[in-house]
């Protein structure tokens, strides 16, 4: 049976701002919605009528076959994200030829949490209290609380984020805390203050029993009740009721004790899912990171654009100190995490052997690399300070797009390699700064790998300097590396210069080498850079 579905125009009331924008509606707002479809943007574009059909991963005009899909099938409507105005119009003219509704979403938008909350949406109140009575959808339980007690209704984590809420059909019900708090998907911090000062959430941390927050209206503050989501001793978060243009129903403080009881199981069952979608977004990350894994799955996943330019940032220990596993690995990758969030949304990291890796997806075009060489240096300085931890970094190149990060994780570990050989005094560096020294670590990294590209009459030489304590090797490099001034070679290692006229001379009359030959110069210039084995 076909089911009445829920009308656009009701749809995006309860959706509202915070989440899309109409941009183009050529049926009306009255089309029924009847259900939520996922268009993958490697799948054939299809649609079935009454659907709302979220075109992940497709912008701008690579939209264009899923809204002549959806308008050939009568579906309802076609989300999309945008990255300017000019896409926008372009697929307006498109929905508008199509006769298909076009909402875009906001960028920062999870696309499993819109469908998530166009589903419960479209379900109804009456599917609602089945589904809370199977611990289901957050945003069931805040509509089906908002029945029972006459209330507007907001679910709400530890810190104060929405993370479900009821529909309003009537916006002058909704004071400025509630209002703030949906568009911003966190209470104002001069609300939250107050609550703070009156005690609310000292009492919703330490009790069971619902808590009721007098009006006040010269903060834009109605009556409303609280209690707080707890699994046993620990609190998980909150549900809020306020009333709205009629008195809040007799036995509300009832439904709202049963209510945190259905959420806590929830929350609860959310975080198993929500550790187990961590795990797979770490594996779709570390494998294209490495390059085992393409780019279309982690995009799909999670929602991100393949187009648009991506860097990554390495992290690593800086030589003057070493991490200890025990202490500092978590720290350190939750301290990146913090921080590295704070400047880019859709940041991810990931911990690889001794190295902690953050892909920055979706960046603006044209960004300069100077801010995000500061964005590694406030990292830096943070974990100095916090945890005394010592750690240096590599921006990699900035890619087209996801598949090309791979390239930029490889660019970032050549110079991390490089930092760690010596001779780069920098804290955070990107190819520009370091091309030289990174291009000479690698020769030595392949001398030290292949032993038959080493003149053997240099090895003679650091073998010789070990067996009988004396710094031959060191002296002529020390003099190469002058360009044969003698003087300063001399005071670089703190001798008279005539002492490394004499080194120098000793150690070609023991090898044999004619250090007045360029080819010679050069070799011992490279291979004398090595570390002792």
């Amino acid at each position: 049976m076909t089911t009445p579905g829920l009308p656009l125009r009701q749809l995006l009331m309860s959706l509202g701002e915070p989440l899309v924008e109409l941009q183009a509606a050529p049926a009306g707002l009255d089309v029924p919605v009847r259900d939520v479809s996922i268009l993958d943007p490697e799948d054939p574009p299809t649609a079935a009528a009454g659907e709302l059909v979220l075109a992940i991963g497709a912008r701008g005009r690579a939209a264009l076959p899923a809204l002549r899909a959806a308008g050939r099938a009568r579906a309802a409507a076609v989300a999309v994200k945008l990255d300017g105005p000019g896409q926008a119009d372009a697929l307006r003219e498109a929905a508008t030829e199509a006769g298909v509704a076009l909402l875009s979403v906001r960028r920062e938008t999870r696309w499993e949490h819109l469908d998530s909350l166009a589903r419960a949406l479209i379900a109804g109140p009456d599917t609602q209290e089945t589904a809370v009575t199977d611990a289901g959808d957050l945003f069931s339980l805040a509509q089906t609380v908002a029945v029972l007690t006459n209330g507007i209704v907001s679910v709400e984590d530890t810190s104060s984020r929405v993370l479900a809420y009821s529909r309003s059909a009537d916006s002058d019900e909704v004071d400025d805390l509630r209002r703030l708090s949906i568009l911003g998907w966190q209470g104002p911090e001069p609300y939250l203050s107050k609550l703070r000062e009156w005690g609310v959430f000292q009492h919703l941390r330490g009790s069971d029993a619902v808590l009721e927050i007098d009006a006040h209206p010269e903060l834009g503050i109605r009556r409303r009740l609280a209690i707080g989501i707890r699994a046993g001793a620990q609190q998980l978060g909150t549900i809020w009721v306020q009333e709205g243009s009629q008195p809040l129903a007799p036995h509300a403080e009832q439904a709202l004790v049963g209510a945190a009881r259905v959420a806590a199981a929830q929350l609860v069952r959310r975080r198993r899912e929500l550790s187990a979608d961590v795990r797979l977004t770490q594996t779709l990350l570390t494998g294209l990171l490495e390059g085992s894994t393409g780019p279309q799955s982690l995009a799909t996943h999670l929602g991100l654009d393949l187009r648009r330019p991506a860097t990554v940032l390495a992290y690593s220990a800086a030589p003057a100190g070493g991490l200890d596993p025990e202490l500092s690995r978590g720290e350190v990758t939750g301290l990146i995490s913090v921080h590295t969030a704070a400047r880019h949304r859709s940041a991810l990291l990931a911990p690889i052997e001794s190295r902690v890796y953050v892909l920055l997806p979706e960046l603006p075009p044209g960004l300069p690399l100077a801010t995000l060489r500061s964005w590694a240096q406030e990292v830096i300085a943070a974990a100095r300070e916090h945890l005394g931890v010592p750690l240096r970094a590599a921006i990699g190149s900035t890619v087209d797009g996801l598949a090309a990060v791979p390239e930029s994780r490889a660019q970032a570990d050549r110079i991390l390699d490089a930092m760690g050989r010596g001779g780069v005094d920098l804290e955070v560096a990107a190819l520009p700064d370091v091309q030289a020294e990174v291009l000479v670590s690698e020769v030595l990294a392949l001398l030290q790998e292949r032993g038959g590209l080493r003149d053997p009459r240099l090895t003679a030489l650091t073998v010789y300097d070990r067996r009988h304590g004396t710094r031959l090797a060191e002296s002529v490099l020390a003099w190469l590396d002058a360009l044969g001034e003698v003087r300063v070679a001399a005071d670089a290692l703190h001798i008279h210069p005539n002492t490394l006229r004499y080194r120098v001379r000793r150690a070609e009359q023991l090898t044999g080498l004619d250090l007045a030959q360029p080819q010679q110069r050069l070799l011992a210039m490279l291979q004398l850079r090595l570390p002792e084995e």
